[in-house]
C-alpha cells in the first residue's frame, strides 16, 4: 500500500516552458510541500525525439530553480529508461495484451480517409480508430518494420474517481487500439508514463484538461500491467480574456517572455496559483508560505481559468513593493544581467542599483518599466532640446535666472539630504515669484532629460551636490549658446 504521497511534473522537451506547464509544476508542487514528507519528482518525458528542440529541458529545469519550485528527485530522463519501457511491451504481448501491427503508413491513411467519410459510432460493426487488422489477423515473425498497439478492452466501461471532475465514465468501445510502441523503437507517452508513474511510486497525478481522454488508455493499461493505478486529477484549462483557449495572439504564454518582461518569481507564483485555484471570493496576495498553508485540491474549479495579464501586473507590482531593498536590489541586478538596457551608458552595478531602489519601487509594477523613471542616473550627459528647460509663464532669460538662483541655494545647504533640499528650492521659487512648478519642472529636466522621474528631490540627493551642479551649469551653458547670453 503506497501511503507516502509522491507527484510528479514531467514535461516534454518540445519549446520554451509554457505558462500551463508551469502551473501544473506548481499545484504539484505546492501538493507535495504540504503533506509530510511529501515528494516532487521532476521527469523528463524525452521518447518523442522528432518533437524534441534543442536545449528545452534546460530552460525548463533553469525556470524551476529561478522560481524556487526545487524539486526531491530527479530530473530522470525517459530515453535512458528504454529497458523498462521495452520489458513492459513485451509483457503485455506476451499476456496478448497487446500485438504488433505492421500496418503501412499508406494504409492507415486510406483508413483515415475511409472513416472520415463514413462516422462511426458505437452501434456500428466497424471499430473506432484503428480497425484492429494486426489484432485480428497475427502476422508471422518479419524484418517488416512494425509498431506495438495496446489491446483495448472492446466492451465494458473505464470509470475513474477524478480529484477536480469527480466520476468520469469512457465508454471501451469508443477507444481505439492506440500505438504503445513507435516505428522508432521508443515508447509512445501513454506506455513510458505508466511505466514510470509505476516504478516511482507516483501517489498522485496531477496533469492538465487535455490527458482526460487519454485516461482511460492508461488505466487499462495499469490494470494489464498488474499495477496499482494512482489518483488523478485534472487540472483546468487556461483561457484567454475572450474565453478560447490560451494563445500567443492573446499575449505572452512562455514564461520565459514573461521573465525578460521583467515579472519577479513571487509575482509570478502567486499569479499562477490563482489559475483554478482560490482561498476565498476575496484574497488574491500571498506568499510561499501562505499558499503551502492554504492550497488545497479540493478547491480547484472545473471551469476554464481565464489568464489575465493587467491583473498579473497588478500582483507583480504588489510584490514588489513588499520586497527588502537587498532583495529586490539583487533581482534587478540578475533581471538587467539577462536583459541588459538598451540606452545605459554606465553599467549598473549592485551598489547604484541599491541607491535607486526607493525612488522606483513604489512606482513600478514589472522590472522593465524602470529605465524609463531614472535612465538620468546611468547616462553621462543629459540630452534635451532647449525648449524643454522653458516652462510656460517663463523664457530663455527667466530660466537662466531660476537655474542660477537654485544652483546658489543648493549650494548654500549644510546638510544635503531630500528634506532639506525641497525646503531650498521652494524659496528659491517664492523669491523668484514663480510657480514652483515653474521652477522644479526646469531643474527636472535639466538633471534628468525628463519631464516623469521619481521625486525631483531625492534625484538630486541621489545625485549629489556636485553632479547636480554641474548638470545645472550645463543647462545654463547651453541657454547662453542659444541666446548669446554672456
Amino acid at each position: 500500500m503506497q501511503n507516502q504521497i509522491r507527484v510528479r511534473f514531467a514535461p516534454s522537451p518540445t519549446g520554451d516552458p509554457h505558462l500551463g506547464s508551469i502551473r501544473t509544476a506548481l499545484f504539484n508542487w505546492l501538493f507535495a510541500r504540504q503533506q509530510n514528507n511529501g515528494k516532487f519528482i521532476l521527469r523528463i518525458e524525452d521518447t518523442d525525439q522528432s518533437r524534441m528542440q534543442h536545449n528545452s529541458d534546460q530552460k525548463m529545469i533553469s525556470t524551476l530553480k529561478w522560481l524556487g519550485l526545487n524539486w526531491d528527485e530527479g530530473p530522470y530522463y525517459q530515453s535512458k529508461r528504454l529497458e523498462k519501457y521495452h520489458s513492459a511491451i513485451n509483457t503485455l504481448i506476451k499476456n496478448n495484451k497487446a500485438y504488433k501491427c505492421y500496418c503501412t503508413p499508406e494504409r492507415l491513411a486510406d483508413l483515415k480517409t475511409q472513416k472520415n467519410k463514413n462516422p462511426l459510432t458505437e452501434s456500428s460493426n466497424k471499430y473506432i480508430g484503428y480497425d484492429k487488422l494486426c489484432r485480428e489477423n497475427p502476422q508471422p515473425k518479419t524484418s517488416k518494420s512494425y509498431v506495438v498497439r495496446f489491446a483495448m478492452p472492446e466492451t465494458g466501461e473505464t470509470v475513474f474517481n477524478d480529484l477536480v471532475r469527480q466520476q468520469v465514465t469512457f465508454k471501451n468501445a469508443l477507444l481505439e487500439d492506440f500505438i504503445i510502441l513507435k516505428s522508432d523503437n521508443f515508447p509512445t507517452y501513454h506506455l513510458a508514463n505508466v511505466v514510470d508513474d509505476h516504478d516511482m511510486n507516483i501517489s498522485h497525478v496531477f496533469r492538465a484538461e487535455e490527458w482526460l481522454p487519454s485516461t482511460p488508455k492508461h488505466i487499462n493499461l495499469y490494470n494489464a500491467l498488474g499495477y496499482t493505478i494512482p489518483k488523478f486529477g485534472h487540472l483546468p484549462m487556461l483561457l484567454s480574456q475572450d474565453r478560447t483557449k490560451l494563445s500567443k495572439r492573446h499575449g505572452a504564454t512562455s514564461i520565459m517572455e514573461l521573465i525578460n518582461i521583467g515579472y519577479i518569481p513571487i509575482g509570478l507564483i502567486n499569479f499562477l496559483a490563482l489559475l483554478g485555484w482560490s482561498l476565498d471570493d476575496k484574497t488574491e496576495i500571498f506568499q510561499i508560505e501562505e499558499l503551502i498553508k492554504n492550497f488545497d485540491i479540493n478547491n480547484l474549479t472545473k471551469s476554464g481559468a481565464i489568464v489575465d495579464y493587467e491583473k498579473l501586473s497588478w500582483i507583480n507590482g504588489h510584490h514588489i513593493k513588499s520586497l527588502d531593498i537587498e532583495t529586490l536590489t539583487t533581482q534587478i541586478f540578475e533581471f538587467w544581467e539577462s536583459n541588459p538596457p538598451k540606452n545605459f551608458e554606465i553599467s549598473p552595478t549592485i551598489e547604484k542599483i541599491k541607491k535607486i531602489v526607493p525612488l522606483i519601487q513604489n512606482r513600478i509594477k514589472i522590472l522593465s518599466e524602470i529605465p524609463q523613471y531614472i535612465n538620468f542616473y546611468f547616462q553621462k550627459t543629459i540630452n534635451y532640446n532647449i525648449e524643454e528647460l522653458i516652462q510656460k509663464g517663463m523664457d530663455l532669460q527667466s530660466t537662466k535666472i531660476a537655474l542660477d538662483a537654485s544652483k546658489n541655494s543648493l549650494n548654500s545647504l549644510e546638510k544635503f539630504d531630500s528634506k532639506s533640499i525641497e525646503i531650498s528650492l521652494r524659496n528659491t521659487a517664492k523669491e523668484l515669484k514663480i510657480k514652483p512648478g515653474q521652477l522644479l519642472s526646469t531643474i527636472r529636466v535639466a538633471l534628468t532629460g525628463q519631464k516623469i522621474s521619481p521625486s525631483l528631490f531625492e534625484i538630486i540627493e541621489l545625485n549629489g551636490i556636485g553632479l547636480t551642479i554641474e548638470r545645472i551649469n550645463s543647462a545654463i551653458e547651453k541657454i547662453s549658446k542659444f541666446n548669446n547670453i554672456k
